[in-house]
C-alpha cells in the first residue's frame, strides 16, 4: 500500500511537472523589419532603428497563466508618456490552438492567413489601456471574432521586452507546445483611421509618422515584422517572411492580392 501511495506521489509530481514546464520558444532573425521587403521608418526621431524588428517570441505556462514575452532589436522607451515603458510599438500574437476558425486578419493590418493555417485567438499587445483596446475592438472587428481577442489588463515595457500575462484557458485547451503562432509587429497609433484596429498605415513614401515603401491604398500589408519559417533565427527566414508578405494591388490601390500568412510550430 505504501509503495502504490509513494508512486502515485511521484507520478503526480512529473505530470505537475510537465504541465508548469510548458514553453514555447521561438526567435527571428535580426534585419527584417520591413515587411516585404521594401518598408522603411517614419522619419520621426522617435521611431528608433530596431524598434519594429522582432528577435524573439516565448510563452511559458505557470499555473492558470500564461506569461508572454516579445523581444525587439532596440531599447524601449515611452516617448509620449504611456506609463506602460514604450509607446510606438504593438504586438498581435495569433494563436492556432484549435482548427484555425478564422483567416481574416483583423482590421488595419491587411492581412489574411493561408487555408489551413488559420487563428482561433489573438493577444493585442498594446501600450494602449486596456478599456481604449476593448473599445477599439467592439467598434470595428467584426462581431464573430470578437470573442477570440484577448486583451491583457496589463502589457509591460522594459529593456527589450514587452510582456503580458493571460487566463490559459483564453487562448485554447492542450498543449501550448502543439499550438501554432504568428506574431505580428505593428505600431501604436493613437489616431487611427476609422477602420483600423489602433494600427499605424503604411504609405508610398515614409512621413513623420507613416511607414513608407508600400501603397497608398489599403492593399498592402501593415505588418514590420513577423514570425517565419521554423522561428529559429535562420537567415533563411527574412526571404520566407519577404513570401509570406507579397501582395498585389490594382492601379487605384484597391486589392488584388492579400499576404498570406502560415503559423509557426513549435513542436515541428
Amino acid at each position: 500500500m505504501r509503495k502504490s501511495v509513494v508512486w502515485l506521489s511521484v507520478g503526480l509530481l512529473v505530470l505537475a511537472a510537465s504541465v508548469f514546464a510548458q514553453e514555447v520558444a521561438l526567435k527571428d532573425p535580426t534585419g527584417d523589419d520591413n515587411g516585404p521587403g521594401t518598408y522603411t521608418y517614419p522619419t520621426d526621431t522617435v521611431y528608433k532603428p530596431g524598434s519594429f524588428d522582432l528577435t524573439s517570441f516565448k510563452l511559458k505556462v505557470k499555473g492558470d497563466k500564461a506569461d508572454i514575452d516579445v523581444g525587439l532589436n532596440s531599447a524601449l522607451e515611452d516617448p509620449w508618456r504611456m506609463g506602460t515603458g514604450f509607446s510606438v510599438q504593438m504586438v498581435f500574437v495569433f494563436v492556432k490552438s484549435g482548427k484555425g476558425a478564422f483567416t481574416a486578419g483583423l482590421p488595419g493590418l491587411n492581412i489574411k492567413f493561408a487555408e489551413g493555417e488559420g487563428w482561433d485567438k489573438v493577444v493585442i499587445m498594446s501600450p494602449q489601456g486596456a478599456s481604449r483596446v476593448k473599445s477599439e475592438v467592439e467598434s470595428k472587428v467584426p462581431k464573430d471574432m470578437q470573442g477570440a481577442v484577448v486583451i491583457p489588463g496589463r502589457v509591460r515595457g522594459a529593456g527589450r521586452t514587452l510582456s503580458c500575462s493571460v487566463p490559459l484557458a483564453d487562448l485554447g485547451e492542450g498543449d501550448p507546445t502543439t499550438w501554432g503562432f504568428q506574431v505580428v509587429v505593428q505600431s501604436n497609433e493613437g489616431f487611427p483611421a476609422s477602420t483600423d484596429l489602433l494600427t499605424r498605415k503604411v504609405n508610398e513614401f515614409e512621413g513623420q509618422h507613416r511607414f513608407g515603401g508600400g501603397n497608398d491604398g489599403d492593399c498592402d500589408p501593415h505588418v514590420m515584422d513577423l514570425l517565419a519559417g521554423e522561428g529559429k533565427g535562420d537567415k533563411s527566414e527574412i526571404a520566407a517572411q519577404h513570401e509570406m508578405l507579397k501582395y498585389e494591388c490594382g492601379e487605384g490601390g484597391e486589392t488584388k492580392a492579400l499576404a498570406s500568412l502560415k503559423m509557426v510550430y513549435p513542436a515541428k
